[in-house]
């Protein structure tokens, strides 16, 4: 059966395609960024005040002037005022440009100002001090974001201030959640005792929306021939499809015959793994399918470990790597398998971050979720997990 490792490699080899679009900036937050944004001036684009105080010539005060005359004042949002008489200063504001022949300021809490003339009250000052000179954080031209970059309130800020009312960004796939089976019903209807309601598909639209993919969901009833006509049309209809159920090997699980009739070609079924064992993955030409097992846990192990790695990837996104942590108590697992543990983090006073297995009653266990930090992952070829022994956690509650 197939390895952890090897079914991840499979996904990653096939990522998707994505195309860019054009978006305003309003609607970028989130989005990768496929084109390098550049200064298209000087940062500061002018030798920028950077405290309130006065403007000087350091020649005066170097030769012995500490009292000067105030000649006027130059605020932000002005033109630049020029310093025209030695002995004089200008009154200058934070972000002003620095008047013509000033080359250093001197802070208010440094001075005295009476009867229209400013008087040095230190001793030591520097030349060019509070001064915030053109092109000292990026000279025009220069790349301010790469593409690949995910654009956040940041990035955004950086773009709105070299003018870029648009953005090209890698489009978003287009993404299908389907439930299925006849045990389920809508989460506003009461089920009766041999129903449940949806739950799964939520949670995997909530996972998506993470990455700022607008998942649609759906639900398809146990009949093979429904089910055949209902993908066939969501296939058409979008790059992506995650099932949430029907991949096990119950007489009413049709997914993967129904998915190869329609032409999708298996890559793997079932990795060596517990929870989510049974998981089904394969693509078209441009298309891609996760069928996940449909207890909970096994969902929300799969989608983490597998399905949102895969979109981070096709979004042309850095990985998301685990995190390490410890045991907090021995575990033991017999099966040679890889067992994915679910833990609930904390982190220890000296800073290390510690993981306490959770009791559970298996991969039906949603319940158990509330309390799930994330899944340690314990290799196959051991059965007993010491406590203080640190492995890697995939983060269950986010990206």
């Amino acid at each position: 059966m197939l390895s952890v490792s090897d079914a991840f490699s499979i996904t990653q080899d096939h990522t998707l395609t994505l195309p860019t679009e054009r978006v305003s900036l309003d609607d970028a937050l989130g989005r990768i960024l496929r084109e390098p944004v550049r200064a298209d001036r000087d940062f500061p684009p002018f030798d920028r005040v950077a405290m309130d105080g006065i403007g000087i010539r350091y020649a005066d005060f170097s030769s012995g002037t500490l009292s000067f005359s105030v000649a006027g004042m130059q605020r932000a949002g002005q033109p630049q005022q020029n310093l025209t008489e030695a002995g004089t200063c200008l009154e200058v504001m934070t972000g002003a440009m620095l008047p013509i022949g000033a080359d250093t300021v001197i802070r208010y809490e440094d001075i005295t100002v009476a009867d229209g003339s400013a008087t040095i009250a230190i001793e030591a000052i520097q030349p060019g001090q509070n001064v915030h000179h053109r092109a000292t954080d990026r000279q025009a031209g220069e790349e301010l974001l790469s593409a690949g970059t995910r654009l956040g309130p940041a990035e955004l800020a950086v773009a709105a201030s070299v003018g870029h009312i648009t953005l090209t960004v890698t489009a978003l796939p287009r993404v299908a959640l389907i439930s299925t089976g006849d045990e389920l019903v809508d989460v506003g209807d009461t089920p009766l005792p041999h129903q449940i309601r949806r739950s799964n598909t939520y949670m995997l639209r909530a996972a998506l929306a993470t990455l700022g993919i607008r998942a649609t969901l759906h639900h398809i009833i146990d009949d093979e021939a429904v089910l055949a006509d209902r993908l066939s049309t969501l296939l058409a209809e979008n790059d992506v499809l995650i099932l949430s159920g029907g991949v096990s090997a119950g007489k009413a699980d049709f997914v993967p015959e129904v998915l190869a009739g329609l032409g999708v070609r298996k890559a793997f079924h079932k990795v060596n793994q517990r929870p989510g064992k049974p998981l089904w993955f394969g693509t078209t030409s441009a298309k891609t399918v996760f069928a996940l097992p449909g207890n909970p846990v096994s969902t929300v192990l799969c989608a983490h470990r597998y399905v949102l790695p895969y979109l981070r990837a096709s979004l042309g996104l850095a990985p998301a790597l685990p995190t390490y942590a410890q045991l907090t108590a021995p575990v033991t697992f017999r099966p040679d398998i890889t067992y994915f543990l679910p833990v609930q983090l904390s982190s220890a006073p000296d800073g290390r971050r510690l993981a306490q297995p959770l009791p559970g009653s298996g991969s039906a266990d949603f319940a158990n979720l509330l309390a799930t930090s994330g899944f340690m992952e314990l290799p196959a070829d051991r059965s007993d997990f010491g406590e203080g022994e640190a492995f890697p956690v995939w983060l269950s509650g986010g990206i």
